[in-house]
């Protein structure tokens, strides 16, 4: 059962709880083990390209990239700035599930934790303005914690920026400090290009990465939308390495002196051993140390 306050609303355990059923729900549960890297791997993980059919808007681009990459809730408040993102999600409701909430603190916090307990992306969505504000308690959760979480944002129109209209607030510099990818999304045929990498950094860096697009871009259909004279077309990789951190041997000379020099050691192993399992419990034994 979700915990919940002596008021009756849900606290932010509960809504990991959500999130890790969601997570269980979607294919089955998979351990954040399996999302890191065995001992010695470093296999590239490839992804097929998104396929797309009739003209479709940079909203249908940026939802039909998060399908490709294995996203499959998409966790968020609806409002007029992500209306076209709202839509995009509807057309595809059998392939990837909106849920939503009544707050965006909650849906940032419910993709993080999907991320941590699926191994999958977490993906959440706010509105212009106060929307994208609310998502981040959740998203810097995502961030300290190594979660692969991608947040889409609302901007207001592209030629009303900077003349203080309604909610019109600077997502992208907001997200500066959590982010592991911070984009403005401008057309379709940037869309094709920024979503793969956003999606890509989310899983290969183990963070947040944040697109913000203007309600009017989100419509553009790719179509309407010219490159630039040095942009041959979408050429991006759709496969992604999964980090690989190594200490440096000085680093672990230092460490097995600690433990060689305790007499009643005992491990607290974290996340970071999530991967080396064997070798943790392998220690423990050597030590005798209880985990």
């Amino acid at each position: 059962m979700a915990h919940r306050n002596l008021d009756g609303r849900l606290d932010r355990r509960g809504f990991f709880q959500i999130a890790a059923a969601a997570a269980g729900a979607a294919g089955g549960m998979v351990s954040t083990a399996s999302a890191q890297p065995s001992e010695g791997e470093a296999a590239v993980r490839p992804q097929p390209a998104p396929t797309f059919n009739d003209d479709p808007t940079t909203a249908d681009i940026l939802v039909e990239t998060l399908i490709t990459w294995g996203a499959t809730h998409v966790f968020g408040m609806v409002g007029d700035g992500i209306n076209s993102l709202i839509e995009a999600l509807r057309k595809r409701q059998d392939r990837i599930r909106y849920i939503g909430v009544r707050h965006e603190e909650a849906a940032a916090f419910m993709a993080s934790g999907f991320a941590k307990h699926s191994g999958r992306l977490g993906v959440c969505v706010g509105t212009t303005g106060p929307g994208a504000i609310h998502l981040m308690n959740g998203l810097f959760d995502a961030a300290l914690d190594g979660a692969p979480v991608v947040a889409l944002t609302g901007l207001t129109f592209h030629d009303l920026r900077g003349v203080r209209y309604q909610q019109g607030i600077d997502t992208t510099r907001a997200m500066q400090a959590l982010a592991v990818y911070n984009e403005e999304v401008t057309g379709p045929e940037h869309a094709l290009l920024v979503a793969n990498r956003a999606c890509r950094a989310a899983l290969g860096d183990r963070g947040v990465a944040h697109l913000a697009i203007s309600k009017d871009v989100q419509m553009l259909k790719l179509s309407a939308d010219k490159r630039s004279m040095r942009n041959p077309g979408a050429r991006t990789s759709s496969s992604w390495s999964p980090p690989l951190p190594t200490p440096p041997p000085d680093q672990i000379r230092a460490a097995a002196a600690v433990l060689n020099a305790g007499s009643r050691v005992a491990v607290l192993a974290g996340q970071g051993a999530l991967s080396a399992r064997a070798e943790v419990m392998e220690l423990a034994d050597r030590l005798g140390a209880p985990v």
